[in-house]
């Protein structure tokens, strides 16, 4: 957990490593700041209530999917929607962003609650940071920060051969094995004026998984993730 308490110290801390492991330099510091507090270490603002890198995150998803998107576009000018849409859900899967957000040491700066922490918080936070950087320095610079990121980081030739829809897998698998897969939406709850999905997913009626996301979609690959991992283990 990264302490928030010498306020000059985790500007600078911040502002090196953004300069010397990403290659740029921050504007408004204050925007990566909160980047990297989870909801479980919500602080109250008397401007802006409870602050968290939520709103940053949900911005950073879209800014992330529109960038790999347009890269795979160009890069495979003859591949149908349906093999780019895969290949993009390779590259910006939650285990993905995970491991990423680990290999850049992101996870120094990640503030949270030890007791209340999903496993998907270091992901969560590296989008949050792209959100960050979108608002702090605009598309086009986004673009190529991420993009830097992701080609020196990531070995995208593998990640987007790889089948990371877990959903996809378990649903083969349960054919296969003639077990019957399904998904229930268990609860809903809100968060930051925000839908948080929470999804079981089953294998023969019995609960092997469960995942939360702020999509329908999103929250039944996480519970499809944990029931594979379950599988697998």
């Amino acid at each position: 957990m990264f302490p928030f308490t010498k306020k000059s110290a985790i500007d600078k801390s911040i502002s090196d490593f953004l300069k010397n492991v990403l290659n740029f330099r921050p504007g408004d510091i204050e925007i990566y700041k909160v980047a990297f507090i989870h909801r479980s270490a919500s602080t109250k603002d008397p401007i802006c209530g409870t602050l968290n890198n939520e709103r940053l995150e949900y911005l950073g998803d879209a800014v992330l999917g529109s960038i790999v998107a347009e890269y795979l576009f160009k890069r495979f000018p003859t591949h149908r929607e349906g093999d780019l849409t895969q290949m993009r859900s390779n590259i910006v899967c939650r285990d993905r962003l995970n491991a990423l957000s680990r290999t850049i040491a992101l996870t120094q700066f990640l503030s949270y609650d030890n007791n209340n922490c999903p496993k998907c918080a270091p992901g969560d936070a590296f989008e949050a940071l792209v959100g960050a950087i979108f608002l702090d320095k605009g598309y086009p610079k986004t673009k190529k920060i991420v993009l830097d990121i992701l080609n020196t980081h990531m070995d995208i030739e593998s990640v987007i051969s790889e089948d990371h829809n877990f959903k996809s897998l378990l649903l083969n698998w349960g054919r296969k094995n003639n077990k019957n897969i399904r998904f229930e939406q268990t609860s809903v709850e809100w968060s930051a004026n925000r839908k948080l999905y929470n999804i079981t997913a089953f294998v023969n009626n019995e609960e092997m998984g469960r995942g939360s996301d702020f999509t329908i979609k999103k929250a039944e690959q996480s519970a499809a993730e944990a029931a594979w991992e379950v599988i697998n283990g």
